[in-house]
């Protein structure tokens, strides 16, 4: 299982992302490039310039025609991904971090830092069918959470969101009301990742406080936890096996001191049900910040502090034994 190693971001990576039919992958990171390439073979296809700071986190439509992406610039843009044009610019007076259109990408949600004195902000958007008719008028708007957002979901047919915060925390949030349904304490640090499963009735965090946990989207329950030796910065649940995939690494302010091996800089692979780990896959040097299945559980992608993004895809080994693992 030989990776694609991709260079195209010259400081860490923040997130891998793939479209719906996986055969196109979009990564970010701190030097404030997107960038578009194809999966089947690691070629850069694109990228979408304009963001004068870091960007956090993107999103794609279903038909992979419109890129939502969220920056420290206090901006979220709506970008082309046919020829890599900013469609709209959505402005703010704090850095932004999450994004996440809605199921039929009807709705938009973008979540906005704490800063000098305003708190954490989730803002709702309509997105227009054509874009010289988008507006940037707020539709509902959330606070409440201390510390800033990191990831946002919809959920139950786009009546509730969730979100994930540097407190540890899982909220669900009524749309239509803006209220706090529900909260839960799910980690002692801060949430890094949350990624939702294929059905959209579980998900998985990933948390510095080295644990990894599956939840339950209604009750918040925890389901599952996989712990590890290191801070794990991000989590995925494998789309055809029970298998959820970490990625982490000791503290990025500590690598130049750590070798690789004590670094736990692997992407590592645990049971979902059992909870064990039965695999790792090796190659970074520095602590992995985003880990990504594709759509068709054939592939997977790492993005690391060091700026590199690993691009891998099974052996056919994999698909006769994951069953049996």
């Amino acid at each position: 299982m030989r990776p694609y190693v991709l260079q195209g971001h010259t400081r860490p990576l923040n997130q891998v992302a793939f479209n719906a039919e996986g055969d196109l992958l979009v990564t970010c990171g701190k030097d404030s490039n997107i960038n578009l390439w194809w999966t089947d073979n690691g070629v850069r296809a694109g990228s979408f310039d304009g963001h004068n700071g870091v960007v956090w986190t993107v999103d794609m439509t279903y038909d992979s025609k419109v890129l939502l992406s969220a920056a420290g610039d206090s901006s979220a843009r709506l970008w082309s991904m046919e020829d890599g044009r900013e469609l709209f610019r959505f402005r703010f007076n704090e850095p932004a971090r999450a994004c996440r259109f809605s199921v039929g990408e009807k709705l938009a949600a973008v979540s906005t830092d704490p800063f000098m004195n305003s708190v954490s902000t989730i803002r709702l958007f309509n997105i227009a069918a054509d874009p010289a008719e988008q507006s940037d008028e707020e539709i509902l708007r959330l606070t409440g959470p201390r510390g800033r957002i990191t990831r946002l979901h919809w959920t139950d047919q786009n009546r509730v969101l969730l979100s994930s915060s540097e407190d540890g925390m899982v909220r669900r949030w009524d749309v239509e009301t803006g209220k706090c349904l529900a909260e839960k304490q799910l980690h002692e640090k801060q949430v890094m990742d949350m990624q939702m499963s294929t059905d959209g009735t579980h998900f998985i965090t990933a948390s510095t406080d080295r644990t990894a946990k599956l939840v339950d989207t209604q009750s918040l329950e925890v389901l599952k936890e996989y712990k590890s030796a290191a801070p794990i910065n991000s989590a995925a649940l494998s789309p055809i096996f029970d298998h959820v995939l970490i990625g982490g690494g000791q503290d990025a302010a500590a690598v130049t001191t750590t070798a690789a091996k004590a670094g736990y800089f692997e992407a590592r692979f645990f049971h979902k049900v059992f909870q064990e780990e039965f695999a790792q896959a090796r190659g970074h040097f520095s602590p992995i910040n985003s880990v990504a299945f594709s759509p068709d559980g054939t592939s997977f992608v790492t993005g690391a502090e060091e700026g590199n993004v690993r691009l891998h895809h099974f052996d056919a080994d994999y698909f006769q034994i994951g069953d049996r693992i």
